[in-house]
């Protein structure tokens, strides 16, 4: 019995003693945070989403404190959140709202797919077991990957296993564009306007395309050929658009037989709400 209270005893002094060297240890050594810091960081929306660049808003406070970055990179924070830092450390506040858009059509509807898939229920997971669950190379997998990384709610799987984004709630975060193994979720400035390739598809093969997705690009032309602005280029399969000649006309649209090329502003992002990307 004297030996157990002996060792409580020797082990309660032991630790006390730690606790005071740690204590003054701890003071002593301590260094000093930035207030300036403490001010920034209480302004930012705690997201911790990396699309400022920085592991996290702690990451980002602590270099917008020190002056190595603007302070309108919080995609979360917005507007009001660069303002309040222009307050605190001064700059730009100018901030260009960003969201995430789809960059393919091909629905359950359209997109046939190799067989049925037993492996683990994601895009990447069907991705590197099998090269993807689709006969289109460049589709949408349709498992939702994108979904579960979005902090905001901002993306669903529709029933037709496309990604719908609610753009009202898309911060332009872009944790859904690093997650899609299939490199379909493009960035865009909210208020852009034009038009927009909705496929990714680049095989050269016509009647591969259309075995693969009724309603992908058929490198035809047709909308390089009709765009009396003569902003639509072909790079790599795939028509790319110059949004400094664009003017919205709807040519291209018109002329586009598979409905691969929409208006970002009446059908993409029309008035804010959720964009249905998917050919109905």
């Amino acid at each position: 019995m004297d030996i157990i209270l002996t060792t409580a005893l020797f082990a309660f002094g032991l630790a006390f003693v730690l606790g005071l060297a740690l204590g003054f240890f701890q003071k002593f050594f301590a260094v000093p945070e930035d207030p300036v810091k403490g001010q920034v960081r209480a302004v930012l929306p705690g997201a911790n989403c990396g699309a400022c660049g920085f592991p996290g808003c702690d990451g980002y406070a602590a270099a917008v404190a020190a002056g190595t970055a603007a302070i309108n990179k919080c995609s979360v924070g917005g507007k009001a959140a660069a303002e309040k830092l222009a307050t605190i450390i001064g700059g730009d506040a100018t901030i260009i709202p960003m969201v995430a858009v789809l960059a393919c059509q091909g629905s359950k509807e359209h997109a046939p797919v190799k067989g049925d898939y037993r492996g683990i229920p994601t895009c990447r997971g069907a991705k590197l077991s099998a090269g993807g669950s689709k006969l289109c190379s460049w589709g949408c997998l349709g498992f939702g990957d994108c979904t579960q990384v979005c902090q905001f709610s901002a993306i669903s799987i529709g029933a037709d296993g496309l990604p719908y984004i609610d753009h009202d709630k898309c911060t332009g975060c872009k944790a859904c564009i690093a997650e899609c193994p299939q490199q379909l979720l493009r960035e865009i400035p909210k208020d852009r306007q034009g038009a927009i390739v909705v496929c990714s598809n680049r095989n050269p093969i016509k009647p591969m395309v259309k075995k693969t997705c009724k309603v992908g690009c058929m490198k035809c032309e047709a909308c390089v050929r009709n765009c009396p602005e003569k902003c639509i280029a072909m790079d790599r399969g795939i028509p790319i658009v110059d949004y400094a000649k664009c003017t919205s006309c709807g040519t291209c649209v018109a002329k586009c037989p598979t409905k691969g090329i929409k208006l970002i502003q009446q059908d993409i992002i029309s008035g804010g709400i959720r964009a249905k990307q998917a050919v109905s």
